[in-house]
């Protein structure tokens, strides 16, 4: 038997839910691992608040010093969210011969680069498997079974949250304000959803799985992000006879030259994989040239699903003499700002002679045909609901055919890419 020797920096939902786990199935992880885990110390804010959980006095701290600063300590697992204290105590650890195991995608995205090169440095470890998608085993997927591939795509649902949102706005027809304003009654949203619905948490762990799938850093600034706060319940009834289901999609792709990274609404065909992956769970599709197609599906937040890949890691970083660290390129790929793909194209036209022609000659004007067309009545003289899907097309023509029509007698209301 094997002991390693935890601290636990923070105690809230996700730390908790580690000590719980390892509370109670401890035993059984010794039994298959060998290695007993033990949590040495756990830092909170008060020692009189910590969530409920059956924690000893002994174990628990105010002072962040000793758990990094104590030498029997191997392991450090960080569950204090945002970008700092987190990264720099992180850091700290790394730069003390302990390996990290986290599940901050906030600090591990910006702070990527230092935490990889501080690791590297002196030996430790950096495990981050419940980043991105909770209890999903993606990180590991691309890492090591996967390694002999060259993945050329990744599309994900990884943010709960939004999910539920459009999950419910197609079920029942409603707006994104009224089921956003239920799920946060249900705790499935935060009181401010900014991170969530304006596409902060899927780029976060985008950077993060794009870097290592095309192993060329990909930065939060470089990620395109649009978020659900603009679609309407008509664009997804629209889109759903046209035979496309809408998901907030982390997308990136390796051109060979240049990578897209991107996160935005888009809509995919109803039988595509990840068109049905429905209310808070998550998915990553991947694929790759050897592998072809692959998604993975499963819960990706929740304290336990978290817990169990962050307990996966934890045994992971015992059981190994050297930690793994992904090859990055020296030189990173650009990230294109001009990629390609589908439009749906949501307009109110007035239902005139002309205004068809004017619509399609502008996209024939930029190169761009039409794939589709759909027009809902309206009054003579009145105005008409006008969906044009395109086919594939450069993102910056379609821009400019946007900004060309005539508002007069042709409002756009919506643009939504088409994936798939």
């Amino acid at each position: 038997m094997k002991e390693v020797v935890l601290g636990l920096l923070g105690l809230g939902n996700i730390g908790g839910g580690v000590w719980d786990l390892i509370r109670t199935f401890g035993d059984e992880v010794e039994t298959r691992t060998g290695i007993r885990l033990r949590v040495k110390k756990a830092l909170v804010l008060d020692k009189r608040i910590h969530g409920g959980h059956e924690v000893p006095e002994e174990v628990l701290t105010t002072e962040r010093a000793d758990i990094l600063e104590d030498p029997e300590i191997q392991i450090v697992c960080e569950f204090l969210g945002g970008e700092q204290p987190a990264a720099s105590m992180m850091q700290r650890a790394l730069e003390n011969g302990k390996s990290v195991v986290t599940a901050n995608k906030m600090a591990l995205s910006l702070h990527f680069d230092e935490l990889r090169a501080m690791a590297a440095r002196t030996g430790a470890g950096l495990y981050y498997e419940a980043s991105v998608g909770g209890a999903i085993p993606i990180i590991n997927a691309i890492q090591s079974p996967l390694i002999a591939n060259h993945i050329e795509q990744i599309m994900g649902i990884v943010n709960g949250t939004t999910n539920y949102i459009l999950t419910r706005m197609a079920a029942e027809g409603a707006e994104y304000e009224t089921i956003l304003k239920d799920a946060q009654r249900l705790g499935l949203a935060e009181p401010n959803p900014a991170a969530d619905v304006e596409g902060m948490d899927a780029a976060y762990k985008l950077s993060i799985l794009g870097s290592l799938a095309f192993h060329s850093r990909i930065r939060m600034e470089d990620i395109y992000r649009e978020g659900i706060t603009r679609v309407t319940a008509e664009d997804i009834s629209f889109g759903r006879e046209m035979g496309y289901v809408l998901k907030l999609l982390a997308i990136g792709k390796d051109n060979g030259d240049s990578i897209e990274a991107r996160v935005h609404p888009a809509f995919l065909p109803a039988d595509h994989p990840l068109a049905r992956v429905d209310g808070s769970l998550n998915a990553v599709y991947l694929y790759g040239h050897a592998f072809k197609d692959m998604m993975l599906e499963g819960r990706g937040a929740g304290d336990a699903p978290t817990a169990s890949a962050i307990v996966g890691d934890i045994i992971q970083a015992a059981q190994n003499a050297v930690h793994p660290m992904p090859w990055l390129r020296e030189d990173a790929l650009p990230v294109a700002d001009n990629w390609q793909s589908k439009y749906f194209i949501r307009m109110k036209a007035k239902d005139a002679p002309g205004v068809l022609a004017e619509v399609t000659g502008l996209l024939a004007g930029e190169g761009i045909s039409v794939s589709a067309m759909m027009q809902k009545g309206a009054a003579p003289g009145g105005k008409a609901t006008l969906i044009v899907i395109t086919h594939i097309a450069p993102e910056k023509a379609v821009r400019r055919v946007v900004q060309a029509l005539n508002p007069e007698i042709c409002q756009v209301e919506n643009v939504i890419r088409v994936e798939g």
